[in-house]
């Protein structure tokens, strides 16, 4: 992949699920968007809108019903070796423990299993978890289980990175320390980051772009750029005024779209 071409590309891309009458759901409709290589994009939109969708197109968990979806400039016909997924809920298996699970994707890859152990062990350690190698993910708190699932992810050194409200279930507090301790960790990957949403000030504290999707069916409504310098305190950054500017941008983008999907909602009951 070269910095001119794009790391993910989706051309009018659209996804048509069939439903439980027989008939079809368009989860997302005509998404055109270009995520550069070391670009971090964040993806929000009311519930239910096609989201993440646009995640399993680029995964190639779920191919495309029309247009185009590229990674490294190469059409998405399977799981791309190049991507790493977070997903909102754990990955890890409950009967191995911290190093094997941290390893796992480097032993189907063909790593020896010393290999996978000593590349574990410097991540178990990157991501603030050493003492803790041998314990198994039910001896672990829920942002003990959330660092070794970023691990997990980017041992394998992905060149895309996706992320689907990868900490939507966590507290308040071990929400932020997560969202910083993933920029410390992805800053210098040069690895591409779409990460899937609904927490605004999330949304905006991590990105290089915010992508505001419709109602579904999804397509984008506004990218809003967030010129917000690198590295950040996600901590201070949520109390400069040009954050709240950038705040207050993106949600009269997206406060539409909640009320158009609560009328449909509410159409349908």
């Amino acid at each position: 992949m070269t910095q001119s071409t794009p790391a993910i590309r989706l051309h009018r891309a659209t996804k048509v699920f069939p439903d439980a009458s027989g008939g079809s759901f368009t989860a997302m409709r005509n998404v055109t968007l270009d995520v550069a290589p070391g670009e971090f994009v964040t993806v929000v939109g009311p519930t239910g809108c096609g989201k993440s969708t646009t995640l399993s197109l680029v995964s190639g968990l779920e191919p495309a019903s029309a247009g185009a979806v590229e990674v490294g400039g190469v059409p998405v016909t399977a799981i791309p070796r190049n991507v790493g997924y977070m997903f909102q809920q754990d990955a890890v298996l409950p009967w191995r423990t911290v190093s094997d699970n941290v390893g796992l994707g480097l032993r189907y890859r063909g790593a020896s299993k010393s290999d996978a152990r000593s590349r574990s062990q410097d991540w178990i350690e990157r991501v603030g978890l050493a003492g803790f190698e041998k314990y198994y993910p039910h001896q672990l708190s829920g942002g003990m289980r959330k660092r070794v699932a970023l691990a997990q992810t980017l041992i394998t050194e992905p060149e895309i990175i996706l992320m689907d409200e990868p900490f939507g279930a966590l507290d308040v507090q071990t929400r932020e320390l997560m969202q910083a301790e993933l920029l410390r960790l992805w800053a210098g990957t040069g690895a591409a980051v779409v990460f899937v949403t609904h927490d605004l000030t999330e949304a905006i504290a991590l990105a290089d772009r915010v992508v505001v999707m419709t109602a579904a069916p999804a397509t984008v409504k506004t990218i809003v750029e967030v010129d917000l310098p690198r590295p950040r305190d996600v901590d201070e950054i949520r109390l400069q005024p040009a954050f709240l500017r950038l705040y207050r941008a993106v949600w009269q983008s997206l406060r539409e779209e909640v009320e158009i999907a609560r009328q449909k909602g509410a159409s349908r009951g």
